[in-house]
């Protein structure tokens, strides 16, 4: 009697929930496969279109997420388990995490930020939160940068998207900018001419805009010339050391000063002593001597 109500209660179960089981594992391997063709068929599209790398596959990665979530919670339904628990159970859970990690979830956002209004991309040159590098890799939390001396610096999203960001490589051209002194003595049309040579003497320098020399400022010892000149983005520090090494060759050349720091020393006293004192002093002070009887 016993076996017999075991196996009615067998009976009953098998033909109850038995079909809907095998339905609801059928259809939630039909749909994790359609699943996995969609995101492969989204990824295919973001290439086609010539997405960033990074921003195909994070959204790639949050819609399949998104996608299967949604399949079990449907299939679940369909089983007759209560759903409202399950969304009860993740809603708990998110705002525990959230809670835990708040630093991690800015981060999220600010990655999210970054891959969708994209600011700067894999290969620019930029400046942000007092480092400077070019980007090697966008993550979900943080940012790589490879700074010219070969240093791995790990910015995270958060402070890089509500921060100050500057981009080198957002621009094809790049204006270099230099600062040259030269003697009160030298003729400053001379000067202005030797420059121009140099600049002119760079292929990699665009003429148009044209290269700029002017007089920048009147100094204690010398006349300073403001200087700059338009390139490549990617010849801009070669172009920049390259000026700087020509225009100390062209101002030897051309027998322009460059003047060095001088100060002007008053002396009183006996004519002697102040002799002997200066014959002390170093050979590129300028000394006046001023005898009082």
């Amino acid at each position: 009697m016993q076996t017999s109500k075991i196996l009615d209660t067998i009976m009953f179960w098998g033909v109850t929930y038995l079909p809907k089981a095998v339905f609801g594992l059928v259809l939630l391997w039909v749909g994790w496969k359609l699943i996995g063709t969609l995101v492969t068929n989204f990824e295919k599209l973001g290439a086609k279109k010539n997405w960033d790398a990074s921003l195909n596959s994070f959204i790639s990665s949050l819609f399949s997420v998104a996608l299967k979530i949604a399949l079990v919670i449907t299939v679940a339904g369909m089983l007759g388990i209560e759903t409202t628990s399950f969304v009860a159970v993740f809603g708990a859970m998110a705002l525990a995490i959230g809670l835990a990690l708040q630093g991690s979830v800015g981060n999220f956002a600010g990655g999210v930020l970054i891959l969708t209004f994209r600011p700067f991309k894999v290969g620019d040159v930029i400046e942000a939160q007092g480092h400077s590098g070019t980007v090697k890799e966008i993550k979900i939390f943080n940012s790589v940068l490879l700074t010219p001396d070969n240093r791995t610096v790990i910015v995270p999203n958060g402070a890089l998207s509500s921060g100050t960001i500057i981009n080198f490589s957002n621009e094809k051209l790049r204006r270099v900018d230099w600062v040259f002194a030269a003697s009160y003595d030298n003729d400053l049309v001379q000067v202005k001419n030797a420059i121009h040579e140099v600049l002119a003497s760079i292929p990699k320098i665009h003429k148009d805009p044209a290269p700029f020399v002017r007089v920048g400022e009147f100094s204690d010892s010398s006349i300073k010339y403001s200087v700059n000149a338009w390139v490549a983005k990617e010849d801009y520090g070669q172009v920049y050391f390259d000026v700087l090494e020509q225009t100390k060759l062209k101002f030897d050349e051309m027998k322009l000063s460059v003047p060095f720091p001088r100060h002007d020393v008053h002396l009183y006293g006996n004519v002697q002593e102040l002799g002997q004192l200066y014959e002390k002093t170093n050979k590129t002070t300028s000394a006046t001597v001023i005898t009082k009887n």
